[in-house]
């Protein structure tokens, strides 16, 4: 049995954390240090590990990294990672808070990046593995019971 199906197997869990609430809070970055220093020395390597898995693999780490890197360039990042900070709500009904995902992306990006990494994280998906070591099927389920 996969890691991912395991997990499958495993919910409903009273571990699992909640849908309809963050298990982090914005502003928790040193609660995982090495992912803050990798998202404070590489942006670009962080978002773009975190879109993968968020996107469920329909856009490669490497697109979301060369996406968000030319968009950088002219200052406009946050309007495209914003849209997968909203996906990541989506898909377990967290609220939009403290403000607006655009405003967050705009205004605290690394806390932003750091956050959804560290969700994911708390939910069983490690970005720093990528989507090749998930089968993408098995991902969509896992997400869907979570």
């Amino acid at each position: 049995m996969s890691e991912v199906e395991g997990k499958i197997a495993e919910q409903p869990n009273s571990n699992a954390p909640p849908t309809g609430k963050w298990t982090t809070g914005l502003y928790d970055c040193f609660d995982d240090k090495g992912n803050c220093c990798y998202t404070w020395c590489s942006p670009t390597e962080a978002f773009g590990s975190n879109a993968e898995i968020i996107d469920q693999g329909r856009t490669s780490a490497t697109r979301a990294r060369l996406t968000y890197f030319g968009l950088s360039l002219f200052g406009l990042h946050c309007l495209y990672s914003y849209k997968f900070r909203i996906k990541l709500r989506s898909l377990y009904n967290l609220p939009e808070e403290p403000c607006s995902d655009c405003c967050v992306h705009n205004c605290c990006i690394l806390c932003a990046i750091c956050q959804e990494y560290r969700e994911l994280k708390n939910r069983g998906l490690d970005p720093l593995i990528g989507i090749y070591n998930y089968s993408v099927n098995n991902l969509r389920t896992q997400i869907c019971f979570l």
